[in-house]
């Protein structure tokens, strides 16, 4: 299939982006295009002007700074996947790429592109909501930030303004030495995730002093799992504490569709969540489903 006829635009800089995206109407942004290309072919967007973000300067970085891992949004996941910084500073996120497509796909999506999607089973953003991520956009009124649990408006809507463009997302890092762990179940290697669990631990003199906990793929959000993380706070890490503590997850309203029906995400979602705290522990864990 062929897209629907556009007007294409090719900003420099940021300003003219965003300048381009306040006067056009109906206009769509281009990033790494692995989720809009098929929108635009399947005719399930029908934009009158393109604004591609692949020139504009600035946008592609991965960096520290006062304990925050700040990646710009047009990164290629790619880039993210083979970044030492990236590898030892925040495991979850490496662990999570791996999980993306695969590499044709990873070395055009770019990290903002998958956020701005906003697909409920895609890993990056199941590992922006387990960091409690932030998300900068920019905008006509100068810059802005946004906590990620406020991210997400709806299904495949993320609370920005329509002249607004996500510019960078802030991890804040755990300590060295936090234990991590990302999960998931699809119908095969490359797919989005059925249900996802992405599990953070920092563990002191032997107890959990610190978790954080979220299922993907479940509602039209990720979910945190604080229930979970409650629990098993402040108690020492075994799978039996896991296994209790998870079945919390059942009672998610969940989503139901082709791919699998609500009580079996439900399930899945309790399932992978312990098998992602006992992976994030270093517990072996099953080959099945239970």
């Amino acid at each position: 299939m062929k897209p629907p006829p556009f007007q294409y635009h090719d900003p420099k800089t940021l300003a003219e982006a965003v300048g381009l995206l306040g006067k056009l109407e109906n206009a769509k942004l281009l990033a790494g295009g692995q989720s809009l290309m098929p929108m635009l072919n399947m005719r399930f967007v029908l934009p009158d002007h393109v604004i591609d973000l692949n020139r504009v300067d600035g946008m592609s970085y991965i960096k520290e700074s006062g304990g925050v891992l700040e990646i710009g949004a047009m990164t290629r996941q790619r880039d993210i996947e083979f970044s030492d910084l990236v590898k030892a500073k925040c495991p979850l996120l490496h662990q999570a790429i791996m999980h993306i497509g695969h590499r044709q796909t990873r070395n055009r999506g770019t990290i903002g592109g998958s956020l701005c999607h906003l697909d409920p089973a895609a890993e990056l953003v199941a590992v922006a909501a387990a960091h409690d991520a932030t998300v900068v956009v920019a905008g006509p009124k100068g810059q802005r930030e946004i906590a990620f649990k406020d991210f997400p408006a709806g299904y495949l809507t993320p609370a920005i303004e329509l002249n607004e463009i996500v510019i960078a997302v802030r991890f804040p890092l755990w300590p060295a030495g936090h234990k991590a762990a990302f999960v998931e179940f699809s119908r095969r290697h490359g797919d989005f995730a059925i249900v996802s669990a992405a599990a953070l631990l920092e563990i002191n003199g032997g107890k959990i002093a610190r978790a954080s906990l979220t299922v993907g793929g479940v509602a039209v959000a990720p979910v945190r799992a604080t229930d979970v993380e409650r629990a098993i706070a402040g108690q020492a890490p075994g799978s039996e504490l896991f296994a209790k503590a998870c079945e919390s997850c059942r009672a998610i309203e969940a989503l139901a569709d082709i791919h699998a029906s609500a009580d079996y995400r439900q399930h899945l979602a309790a399932v992978l969540s312990r098998r992602a705290l006992e992976r994030a522990c270093g517990f072996p864990t099953p080959g099945a489903l239970h």
